[in-house]
């Protein structure tokens, strides 16, 4: 009780002073605002976010139009829903939207100091960023590591013909999830960090969901700062916990590898972590042990989570939609043959598979508001003011939801995109699963490799049924809202040998 006295107060307090600063600095910025809905004393329009605030935000662009602002307690916040809006503040007035908005949950270990996807852009982001798409996410380097991709598949559909054999179900997002995980731990420390035979990623994956979970969550700390000392949620003090843990297991594996380096024990092919150990102990100032541990934390966390979502997502929409999946089907078989693994190569030659790729992105994107971003300045944008410390929020999912751009937008249907030239690659603003501009998701390269092999070889490798014969039409389509959008039902289901 005592505690939450203390907050009131304190909202009590900073109610005053915002009303105060607002009548000192006039009503004329106020009216250049774009629209918005009326915000109440003290909290504004905090209570119309509910648990699913892209939804939400969703409902009131169609009143308030496609760029709209809210009063989140102190926060100001600025949201695009059209794909004509996004175009404008993430490709011809990126840089003065290319600063992060931080959660105050990102603070936990100062992740926001080292982090290259929260850090503005500046000489030590350029320099991040260019090590991880040099080193990682490069077409010569992905191409070299083509082998561990198959191999990672390989073990996925080994996995799942197990369970066929047994007639058990398939927990579709956590054998993605492990497949993803082992494939970054190969390429990065040489090591599976889980057995696919066994349950060991479960602990990883509730520990990446749990972040992203509490990374998204609606705080009162990002609406009223003078709160931060308080986190009266909670939220930066779990996520500190969180964080220990992955800082901690990629520590040991810097720390066993510092050992073999320095005994001169070495293997021929240096992975990720010997390029990174290499160029810190050539120039420390340009990348140190601390941010080797907070770009891996960064990789780990979205690069697994994303892609398990998506190929769980498109998992679910086509066991709802069985036609769908008899046409993906019957285009793997003719294409590469009944029961083969879908190579890298033959993506190109599947523009169906590609097509539910891209159908399950638009309607499931994998971050819906994708990473939120603020101006250091006053900025004008079609005639209205965005004002300084404002935030942006690019609700991508209702973009992909658009009706003005997609004919029966709640339908799932992968037609609509073939003979498109519509990609995700930042180009198309109707679908911008990774963003767009100079911070778009740096392993767009990457997932757009691997989700369509792990997928591909799902569907031509085994058929599928529900688990407890649960009919397609009752499937669970229900969301849990975070930074990135989950399933809030994990898709369980049977594989059956074709």
């Amino acid at each position: 009780m005592e505690v939450l006295s203390i907050v009131f107060y304190l909202l009590l307090t900073l109610t005053l002073l915002q009303t105060l600063l607002s009548l000192a600095r006039g009503s004329r910025t106020c009216r250049k605002l774009p629209p918005g809905p009326a915000a109440l004393p003290v909290v504004g329009n905090i209570l119309k976010l509910g648990d699913k605030p892209h939804k939400s935000l969703a409902e009131l662009a169609k009143t308030h139009g496609p760029i709209m602002s809210l009063k989140l307690g102190q926060l100001t916040t600025i949201v695009v829903s059209s794909s004509t809006m996004a175009k404008q503040v993430l490709q011809k007035q990126d840089l003065a939207f290319s600063t992060r908005s931080i959660p105050n949950s990102l603070h936990a270990h100062d992740h926001n100091h080292y982090s290259v996807v929260w850090l503005p852009v500046a000489d030590r982001w350029r320099s991040l960023r260019k090590i991880m798409t040099s080193n990682i996410f490069s077409g010569n380097r992905l191409d070299a590591n083509q082998y561990l991709r198959r191999q990672k598949v390989e073990e996925l559909i080994s996995y799942v013909g197990k369970c066929c054999g047994e007639g058990v179900a398939v927990d579709i997002g956590r054998v993605a999830f492990t497949t993803s995980l082992n494939l970054l731990s190969n390429t990065v420390f040489s090591v599976d960090l889980s057995d696919p035979s066994h349950d060991s990623s479960k602990e990883f994956k509730e520990l990446v969901s749990n972040i992203m979970e509490e990374a998204g969550k609606p705080n009162l700390v990002d609406y009223f700062p003078a709160l931060v000392k308080i986190d009266p949620q909670g939220i930066r003090g779990r996520m500190r916990v969180h964080f220990a843990k992955i800082i901690q297991l990629f520590g040991r594996l810097i720390d066993e590898r510092s050992e073999l380096r320095k005994l001169g024990k070495t293997s021929e092919g240096k992975d990720v972590l010997d390029v990174l150990l290499d160029i810190s102990e050539q120039n420390n100032e340009e990348i140190d042990r601390t941010h080797i541990e907070h770009l891996f934390l960064d990789l780990f966390v979205a690069g697994t989570d994303t892609t398990s979502n998506t190929v769980e997502w498109a998992m679910a929409e086509l066991l709802q939609n069985p036609e769908t999946l008899k046409k993906a089907k019957a285009e793997l078989e003719e294409t590469i043959g009944k029961g083969k693994l879908v190579e890298e190569l033959d993506i190109s030659r599947l523009p169906y598979l590609q097509a539910i790729v891209k159908e399950t992105s638009r309607i499931h994107p994998p971050v819906p508001f994708l990473i939120p971003r603020k101006v250091e300045t006053d900025v004008e944008v079609c005639g209205y003011i965005v004002p300084q410390g404002a935030q942006l929020l690019v609700n991508a999912w209702a973009i992909g939801r658009d009706p003005s751009i997609w004919p029966y937008p709640t339908s799932f249907m992968p037609e609509r995109f073939l003979g498109s030239e519509i990609d995700v690659r930042g180009r198309d603003f109707e679908l911008i699963p990774f963003g767009a501009g100079r911070r778009i998701c740096p392993g767009l390269p990457l997932a757009i490799r691997m989700v369509p092999m792990m997928l591909g070889s799902f569907i031509n490798s085994f058929d599928w049924k529900l688990e407890g014969g649960i009919a397609p039409r009752d499937l669970d389509m229900e969301e849990k809202f975070g930074i990135t959008l989950q399933k809030a039902q994990p898709l369980r289901a049977v594989p059956i040998n074709v």
